[in-house]
């Protein structure tokens, strides 16, 4: 059984695993990572660690260690340490200090520190523990005695548009890792530029219906998402959309385009949450865009149980929205989907299309939200066959992967 460290308990009785990220804050993705990591590695001891301290067990998540603290406890022992996935290269302290806060703290603090970033990044290191522009690009030296300093599977596509002193850090501190493994091939070809080897791997993710399809099975068949299949007979696709997308123009547009698909299709329509951590989704935004709605078929899917989201995705005709991990998952259960694009940003590559223009060839990547009803119409037009093969081999090139990624951790 996985260990999970009480806060202040040393388990360092043998090397153990550190795997580290961004799951201890509400975000799809990350809450994943670690439990696919865990289950590949069937290490009995693995300790789960991000920049602060959290229960997030009734999300789905883990009982997660602030990394500062385990770094001081284990000064003089020895730990490998796997950063365990996702779009974190450029993710500077502000940024992740803010998104530990509750939504209202996050208010509080950003109009406190708006116009002196000086300030800001201080509070943001304090809150952290770390004195780092990239806290989530771990520095070998945190651990003296470190084993193995692994990534796995990480994104970084804007990592160039990085101020010129945290892509020297980032940069420094991938060339003392061990082994880094990218999701797209963008972030491979950035890193390659910058001297750095790689692996190109798909994204964790693609295990979800390897590894617990019979767990998302049972939530689909109670609670939340049993109630929305009984709802929608005949059958829903799962919409998001981050906040980004909340003013009044775009939300007509949304709901004229989600409109169209429900006379089309005769499927409802569930909104649901992929984040609730600060700049993430917001529940505000899909009442008022249901209300927009002249269909009446649309329900707001409130779950923030990462088991339940995922089966809500795992029962859905189609997944339409901002994340790339509804979309993941919908590749991994062979759906159809698309993604939206923001309306002030029609042009150039982010992490969305980095990752499909890599991994998912011949479904539409990306559309602006005056398309959505033209994207999902056509994703619905997907053969199965197709789509079902890739799932398969999309899962069998990250166990491989992640096994050769992982080998020095092997006895």
């Amino acid at each position: 059984m996985v260990h999970e460290a009480m806060p202040g308990e040393l388990v360092a009785q043998e090397c153990p695993t550190i795997l580290f990220g961004a799951f201890d804050r509400h975000n799809f993705g990350d809450l994943l990572f670690p439990h696919i990591a865990a289950a590949l590695l069937n290490d009995e001891n693995i300790v789960f660690a991000g920049l602060a301290e959290r229960d997030m067990r009734n999300q789905g998540g883990h009982r997660v260690e602030a990394i500062a603290r385990l770094a001081t406890q284990w000064q003089h022992c020895a730990v490998n340490v796997i950063h365990a996935g996702g779009e974190l290269l450029g993710c500077d302290a502000w940024q992740a200090a803010v998104m530990l806060q509750t939504p209202r703290h996050a208010r509080s603090i950003v109009a406190q520190y708006d116009g002196n970033r000086q300030d800001g990044l201080a509070w943001a290191r304090r809150m952290i523990g770390l004195d780092a522009l990239a806290p989530y690009v771990l520095s070998r030296d945190i651990f003296p005695h470190v084993g193995q300093m692994i990534h796995n599977a990480i994104g970084g596509v804007e990592i160039d548009e990085c101020d010129a002193m945290m892509r020297a850090e980032i940069l420094a501190r991938l060339r003392a890792a061990d082994a880094v493994g990218v999701r797209e091939k963008q972030s491979m070809t950035l890193l390659q530029a910058h001297g750095i080897a790689t692996r190109l791997m798909p994204d964790p993710a693609v295990m979800v219906a390897d590894l617990f399809d019979a767990r998302i099975r049972q939530r689909a068949d109670a609670g939340e998402v049993a109630r929305m299949r009984t709802i929608f007979p005949r059958g829903y696709i799962a919409v998001q959309f981050s906040a980004g997308y909340g003013d009044d123009a775009t939300l007509r547009e949304i709901a004229a385009q989600l409109d169209q698909v429900a006379a089309a299709t005769g499927y409802g329509i569930v909104f649901f949450r992929a984040g609730a951590a600060p700049w993430h989704d917001e529940l505000a935004c899909y009442r008022r865009v249901a209300q927009r709605m002249h269909a009446p078929a649309s329900r707001i899917f409130a779950s923030l149980n990462l088991w339940d989201i995922c089966a809500l995705l795992a029962r859905s005709h189609a997944y339409c929205g901002s994340s790339l991990h509804g979309r993941i998952v919908a590749m991994a259960y062979a759906l159809p989907r698309i993604n939206l694009r923001h309306p002030a940003r029609p042009g150039g590559v982010d992490k969305v299309r980095a990752y499909a223009d890599t991994w998912d060839e011949g479904m539409p990547a990306t559309a602006e939200v005056h398309a959505i009803a033209a994207g999902i119409l056509h994703a619905l037009s997907a053969d199965a066959e197709p789509l079902r093969r890739k799932a398969a081999a999309l899962a069998a090139q990250y166990r491989q992967a992640f096994d050769a990624l992982c080998a020095g951790l092997r006895p």
